[in-house]
């Protein structure tokens, strides 16, 4: 009873430590944050359902988010088959609803979602969840080299996306800024 408790324990002292940062990238890497928060809770519920097993991690943090991607691959690739059902006319798509965030980090998820898997996984672990280039390669299972070119390819990508966005909102900006045109009709008319 007493390797329970400690195992148990353990759980909560890793929640309580990686919780956030686990939290942040997967929410980067799904778009969506109330998912990002079901994915790392069901991580960490599958913990507290083995915490003898949990004990023996070498390093929790990694197991975790190994996990909560895992487990947002699979919900990928279901996502992916209810959308074909959608296109084929066999399902209704819900309406969906956003809260309320940072634009900055609506305009980042944005762009995020518009790259492929693999390199948005290396980008979130990467830049998100602060692994070295060997630690997302032993992560994604894939040599150092390719995580290298992922980071290379997805850097230049969401420059290019977030570039493109802050430009629509530049223009957009200046637009609402610029005194309303003189129509001719008012120029006849003043006195």
């Amino acid at each position: 009873m007493g390797d329970e408790l400690e195992a148990r324990e353990a759980v909560r002292d890793a929640y309580q430590a990686h919780y956030r940062r686990l939290v942040a990238a997967l929410y980067a890497l799904t778009g969506d944050h109330a998912e990002a928060q079901d994915l790392v809770q069901e991580a960490y519920a599958r913990a507290l359902a083995r915490p003898r097993q949990f004990l023996d991690v070498a390093d929790p943090e990694a197991w975790l988010r190994t996990v909560a991607m895992n487990l947002a691959r699979t919900r990928w690739r279901r996502r992916r088959l209810f959308d074909t059902l959608v296109r084929s006319g066999r399902v209704a798509r819900p309406v969906e609803s956003v809260p309320g965030v940072d634009p900055n980090r609506v305009a980042l998820v944005a762009a995020l979602q518009q790259l492929s898997q693999a390199t948005r996984e290396t980008i979130v672990l990467h830049h998100l969840a602060d692994m070295s280039v060997h630690e997302v390669a032993e992560t994604l299972g894939v040599p150092v080299g390719t995580v290298k070119a992922r980071l290379s390819r997805g850097r230049a990508m969401l420059a290019t996306l977030l570039s493109d966005v802050e430009a629509g909102q530049n223009s957009a900006d200046s637009a609402r800024r610029r005194p309303p045109a003189i129509q001719p009709q008012e120029v006849r008319d003043a006195p």
